[in-house]
């Protein structure tokens, strides 16, 4: 079957992509630009450079918005487990070794068929037998099949026409944009026919810009492009809510969001979840980066992992036995402790919710 899909290849050889760009911001184009799926090939000659574009693959993974599957210098199950704990959708096995081949049902057993691709050089001949492919093996990927990546535009799925919208005055309706990930809002605009159109046709954000009476491409300058994620509408049908992917920073003042100056303010305690765990991760990841005199947190960081992970055992050994009593008080008060000690060991072996919350999201 030939390769259909608009596919980004990075060959990785010692932490970068093997042509000398940096793999990272490549992956980040290929996701921005169109590609279905990335695929990461590890060149390594040893150990050591394949820890390197292992570290590498980590953070094409958190970059890229679109599934990685990565292979290469895979002798063993080990070395599966490392790609798939990176977060890639696979791991893909080299069929022109023999080696790969016999780890097929192995890993296929631990990890699970949906987990494991292979990747052979020709369409004709697979060396590996029939059987074997079919039950163990999710996907082939054909090399020499593999074209040249192209950006390329995606039309979005669209459920609505613009003779639907109620506009206002000038014939337009208020789009507000918000972060898909944190669920911030980072800008207010104006949309036009030709700017709603265009945006459905393209993918990205374009406005209409009152000011300049033209058409807006949100990036096109800047290079600070808002790729839609999702549109929605209000029950009013004249406010868009779009909710987008943001390359660097959507307001012209450097800021990530034009909300950032107060008007008034009450106190008061955010209890969004991924945010409090964010703010504490940040400032136990603070405390690591700028040591406090007398911080506990400093006190585990000092003393190294095995401290760590023996407050990790502790606690958990509390939350067990909480669990046991009928107050449900107990649970919450040693949940919060087991949390905050395993977020110390995040941050120790450089672990981020995001690679959490992408984890259990992949699930």
């Amino acid at each position: 079957m030939m390769n259909t899909k608009n596919i980004g290849c990075i060959r990785l050889a010692d932490g970068k992509a093997e042509d000398g760009r940096d793999a990272v911001t490549l992956a980040k184009y290929f996701s921005d630009n169109g590609a279905d799926e990335i695929l990461v090939f590890d060149l390594a000659d040893s150990d050591a450079e394949h820890e390197r574009n292992m570290g590498v693959l980590k953070e094409i993974v958190r970059v890229a918005e679109t599934p990685v599957k990565a292979g290469g210098h895979i002798n063993r199950m080990e070395d599966v487990k490392k790609v798939l704990y990176t977060g890639c959708a696979k791991a893909i096995l080299n069929y022109g070794k023999q080696s790969n081949i016999d780890l097929t049902e192995e890993v296929s057993r631990r990890f699970g068929r949906e987990k494991i691709a292979a990747a052979v050089d020709s369409t004709d001949v697979v060396s590996a037998p029939a059987a074997l492919v079919e039950e163990y093996v999710s996907e082939l990927i054909y090399l020499n099949e593999l074209k040249p990546f192209t950006e390329c535009v995606k039309p979005l799925d669209c459920n609505m026409e613009w003779a639907e919208f109620k506009l206002n005055s000038d014939g337009m309706v208020t789009v507000v944009v918000q972060d898909y990930k944190t669920d911030e809002v980072l800008m207010v605009a104006y949309m036009n026919e030709e700017a709603y159109n265009a945006t459905i046709r393209t993918g990205k954000m374009t406005y209409w810009s009152r000011s300049r009476q033209e058409l807006w491409v949100k990036g096109d300058t800047s290079g600070h492009y808002q790729y839609v994620k999702e549109l929605m509408v209000d029950c009013d049908y004249d406010t868009i809510l779009a909710r987008v992917s943001q390359t660097g920073a959507a307001c012209h003042t450097g800021n990530h969001s034009c909300f950032y100056q107060d008007i008034a303010r009450r106190e008061f305690s955010s209890t969004n979840p991924l945010k409090v765990f964010e703010k504490v991760y940040g400032v136990i990841a603070d405390r690591k980066a700028h040591p406090k005199e007398g911080s506990y947190t400093n006190y585990l960081f000092d003393k190294g992992i095995d401290k760590i992970l023996k407050k990790v055992g502790e606690e958990t050994a509390e939350l067990i036995i909480a669990a046991k009593n009928p107050d449900p008080e107990e649970i919450r008060y040693e949940m919060s402790d087991l949390l905050y000690h395993a977020m110390v060991l995040m941050v120790e072996r450089g672990v981020t919710w995001e690679d959490v919350t992408r984890e259990l999201a992949n699930r």
